[in-house]
């Protein structure tokens, strides 16, 4: 029952508890239990509105490969405490492989992304390399994890 409310809210996180217990054949005061269990425990962690990016100007969507001149735990602490405070970054991840970071971004265009790297990216210390690309479509997008 669990997986069914979660799919159930990461379709629409404003069903109502009625609403839910209605779908799912049970009463309002165990799906409200489940949920509240669920919150406690992090599973549901916030409850968002998606927005369209377009709408709010922010057509170009960027992911951007960081690599850092040095490795030691100060250095990876340091990046990733400054890097999550600019407005552009959308998600950031410590990656393996040729680069450390891996960082999507949404700007406006192609300047917004100039100053988001000359005003942002080059001034934190120990960046070595950023390669960036952009996405062309938005194939799939999706904020829902799959429940089983």
């Amino acid at each position: 029952m669990d997986h069914r409310i979660l799919e159930m809210l990461q379709e629409n996180a404003k069903l109502t508890t009625k609403e839910i217990a209605g779908t799912l054949g049970m009463s309002i005061t165990p799906v409200y239990e489940r949920i509240k269990r669920l919150e406690r425990h992090r599973i549901i962690l916030k409850h968002v509105a998606l927005v369209d990016r377009k709408k709010i100007g922010r057509n170009l969507i960027g992911f951007c490969n960081v690599s850092l001149n040095q490795h030691s735990k100060d250095n990876l602490l340091k990046f990733e405490q400054n890097v999550v405070k600019f407005e552009e970054v959308l998600e950031c991840y410590h990656i393996t492989g040729k680069f450390d970071y891996m960082i999507k971004i949404a700007v406006e265009d192609m300047e917004a992304y100039h100053k988001f790297t000359y005003y942002h990216l080059a001034t934190l210390d120990n960046v070595g390399n950023v390669h960036t690309v952009f996405a062309m479509n938005d194939i799939k997008y999706s904020t829902a994890y799959p429940v089983q």
